[in-house]
């Protein structure tokens, strides 16, 4: 018989609630096919140390106020994962304001070693670089992907938006070399095979998504596909059978397999 498994006794007031987050999947395309950017934790962090990772995190206060001025209304998530994939691994994603153009390569590096290092030491917010370099979001690049939330059974949950987005175009990534400790471009599948021989760790939510993604030959497939798919807020259930614990999803929302074998740290 399979039964669902019970959080720890808390009382629920005390139970930890999800942080709104926001997470970028950069895509472009390659000679061997599609390829998304991938980012290391550093292995010294409390949530998910050295997994490989999508560019994201939580939202900031700054994002909701920034979203109504130098933002033009953007979402804060939306906001927030441009923020976040600038601050760790350097790729920016804004257009120039009086012309709507994305900055060319050289400018984006200028703005890198200009304004990340600022940005992080929380000298400068992303909304007033924004508004000193004349630029804005260019969130009409995102497509949301998914919209995954950490179980109840964890005791660090986030209520997450992904996004996928192309990358602009000749900008290289670099990270920030604090949170993150590299940056790499591969095919989903790649990485898929290294997790799987134990090369690489991956969340689930972060596994799931590869998976998606490895269906997918181009950039443009991939925004076809995730425009065409609604989004499914997904809370993955824990399920203890007779043949050990399972991770299940809900049916219909872009992924697939829906229920796979549970691996605790892969909800870390």
């Amino acid at each position: 018989m399979q039964r669902i498994r019970k959080a720890p006794d808390k009382a629920p007031e005390t139970r930890s609630a999800p942080r709104p987050a926001a997470t970028l999947i950069l895509l472009r395309d390659a000679p061997g096919g599609l390829e998304t950017l991938m980012i290391e934790r550093h292995a010294g962090l409390g949530f998910a140390p050295g997994a490989l990772v999508f560019p994201g995190g939580c939202l900031a206060a700054e994002d909701h106020e920034t979203s109504g001025s130098s933002g033009g209304g953007v979402h804060p998530a939306r906001l927030a994962a441009i923020r976040e994939t600038f601050e760790e691994c350097g790729i920016l994603l804004a257009r120039q304001r009086h012309d709507g153009l994305l900055p060319d390569p050289a400018r984006c590096a200028d703005l890198v070693a200009r304004y990340r290092a600022r940005l992080l030491s929380g000298d400068i917010t992303f909304g007033a670089l924004l508004e000193a370099e004349g630029l804005v979001p260019a969130d009409d690049r995102l497509v949301p992907f998914g919209h995954w939330v950490t179980p109840s059974v964890r005791p660090r949950r986030f209520d997450t938006v992904f996004f996928i987005a192309a990358v602009a175009p000749g900008q290289q990534a670099e990270p920030d070399g604090s949170e993150i400790v590299s940056c790499r471009w591969d095919r989903p599948a790649k990485i898929l095979g290294e997790a799987d021989a134990g090369a690489a760790r991956l969340i689930f939510a972060t596994r799931m998504n590869l998976m998606r993604l490895a269906a997918s030959r181009t950039v443009a497939e991939a925004v076809e596909a995730a425009m065409r798919q609604p989004l499914v807020r997904i809370v993955p259930e824990w399920i203890e059978t007779p043949d050990g614990a399972e991770l299940r999803i809900p049916e219909g929302a872009g992924y697939g397999p829906c229920v796979v074998p549970a691996v605790p740290a892969d909800l870390a």
